[in-house]
């Protein structure tokens, strides 16, 4: 009989599947409706240069979510730094940093984060973000000085 992972378990798998970039197989870790939020004005949707920071709600959202999170980053500048994954039942938080650079702008930029996670049956049923929005912004800002992109 087979059993249903742990909380940490899919966590931890769910990280390393995306530090190997592969939106598929990072999507299936969730589950086919799942409550995903990130640290976003609502009503804020749609800016140019960061399509990926919206709110999803399907596991195909997902999968689409890192493919314009890659689209948006230089190759190969990636960095997350795990400091600590805090668990409590259904519930994970993890807290670290992202080191990224943004393709349009060449700017590299640091965001710190949390991500708070509820897994159940084995899958990722929520999955809220929050992140330095400023540092995200100021690297996809145009170079002409106009207005930062809000981000995050």
């Amino acid at each position: 009989m087979p059993t249903t992972p742990t909380t940490r378990t899919v966590v931890e798998d769910l990280l390393h599947r995306i530090g190997h970039a592969e939106p598929e197989c990072v999507a299936e870790l969730y589950a086919e409706h799942v409550d995903w939020r990130l640290d976003w004005p609502e009503g804020e949707h749609g800016r140019p240069a960061t399509p990926w920071i919206r709110h999803r709600a399907t596991r195909a959202d997902v999968a689409e979510h890192f493919r314009e999170l890659a689209a948006h980053h230089a190759p190969g500048q990636v960095g997350t730094e795990v400091a600590r994954i805090l668990v409590d039942g259904e519930d994970a938080v993890v807290l670290g940093e992202i080191r990224l650079v943004a393709r349009s702008t060449g700017r590299s930029y640091r965001a710190r984060f949390a991500l708070h996670l509820t897994v159940r049956d084995g899958v990722i049923v929520r999955y809220h973000v929050y992140e330095d929005s400023l540092a995200v912004s100021l690297a996809f800002a145009p170079a002409d000085g106009g207005t930062p992109v809000a981000g995050g």
